[in-house]
This record gives C-alpha cells, structure tokens and sequence, in this order.
C-alpha cells in the first residue's frame, strides 16, 4: 500500500506541467510549437533561454518536494525501505509529467523529473548524471544524447550504489529498486524514441548552444 500511495503522491506532484504552465501565461500551448514536446529544450527554442532554465528547475524539483511529502508521511514507519519509496514516488513524477491526465497525456520527456528523482536518491547520483549529460552534450551538441546517458547512467549507477551499501537496504529490497529504477529508464527511452531514430538517421537537430562543428 505505501509503495501505491508514493506512486500516486509522485503522479500528483509529476502533473505540475511547468512549460505548459509558462507556455499558458504567454498566450501559447507550447505543444503547438517546435518540437511539440513540453519540456526544457523545446520551452529554450520557443520562448528563450531563461524560461527555459525556469522549466528544468520546475521539472526537476516536483520529485524532490514529492519525496518530501512521501517522506513526511512513511519516512519514519518505512525507514528501512526508504530508498525503495524514494524511486517509486520518482517514477510517478515521471508518469505524471510524461502522461498528465488533463493534458490528453501529452507531456514532457520527464529527463528534468528523472534529474529530480536522482538528487532525492542520493546527491553524488545527482552530481554523475550532470556528469553524464554535460559529457554526452558537450561531446555530441545533441541534447539527447545527454538525455539518454542520464537515464542509462541512473539504472548502472543505482546498482552500483546499492551494492556497495550507500542506498541503506537489504539486497531483497535492492533487487526491487533497481527494477522502478529500470522502468523510469526505459521510460526516458521509450519517450526519446523519436530522437533515437533521428541519431540514428542522421538527422537530430544539434542544440542552438552549438554550432554545426559541435562547439560554442
């Protein structure tokens, strides 16, 4: 039961459409724009950098203030499964900014909330996927190139932090963690499944951050 309710703590706090919600102040549905997508690097294109700043914080904290409220409520009763409660309220952040229910389920690509979900885990998870996405950005110009080593560093890295004792569970509980930390991956990659196809092709748009030789 605790696991449902931080799940669904998570979905309400994940429908917190931080883009949609500027995109709205400013006359415009932001999924009627660039990439139609309603997220950081779309909200950067369309309405410019500084609001788009205002979108990762927003998308990147819902997790954490819903860890919080999670926390408030089983922190103290589950303590040994904490970590466990910490990922399943993540992965209904993501759900919620991913299929917002009042937006016929169209939301963002949940890599920011993702972000958000790791700062709660653990902080030096946090530090390795700004690591990781900046790595991957900075090397390629391709924002989901950083994106995807995001997602796919927080499920290597999970297991390497559980196994080595920092997440404070027992490897019955670990083996369940790493499991919702596989779904909020494999649900970045299902939702970047068009920017994987366009790599693939070739055909992915570079950041305007860089210019067609990949630097500033």
């Amino acid at each position: 039961m605790e696991r449902l309710a931080c799940l669904v703590i998570g979905y309400i706090f994940g429908l917190f459409q931080t883009s949609y919600i500027i995109g709205r102040l400013h006359g415009i549905d932001i999924r009627d724009y660039g990439s139609g997508n309603a997220g950081t690097t779309n909200m950067m294109r369309t309405l410019g950098k500084g609001w788009g700043v205002v979108t990762f914080l927003g998308d990147g904290l819902k997790p954490v203030f819903a860890v919080l409220v999670s926390w408030l409520i089983f922190g103290k009763t589950y303590a040994d499964i904490w970590s466990l409660l910490c990922v399943y309220t993540g992965l209904g952040a993501v759900l919620g900014h991913s299929y917002p229910f009042y937006l016929g389920f169209r939301g963002g690509k949940g890599i920011a909330t993702t972000g958000g979900t790791t700062l709660a885990l653990h902080p030096a998870l946090c530090l390795l996927a700004i690591i990781g996405f900046c790595a991957g950005f900075f090397s390629t110009g391709y924002v989901s190139v950083g994106s995807l080593i995001v997602a796919g560093g927080f499920f290597v890295e999970s297991i390497i932090f559980g196994q080595l004792g920092l997440l404070g569970m027992t490897q019955r509980y670990l083996s369940e963690l790493y499991i919702v930390v596989a779904v909020i991956a494999a649900l970045d990659f299902y939702r970047h499944r068009g920017n994987i196809e366009r790599l693939r092709k070739g055909e992915e748009r570079r950041s305007g951050f860089m210019n067609k030789s990949g630097h500033e």
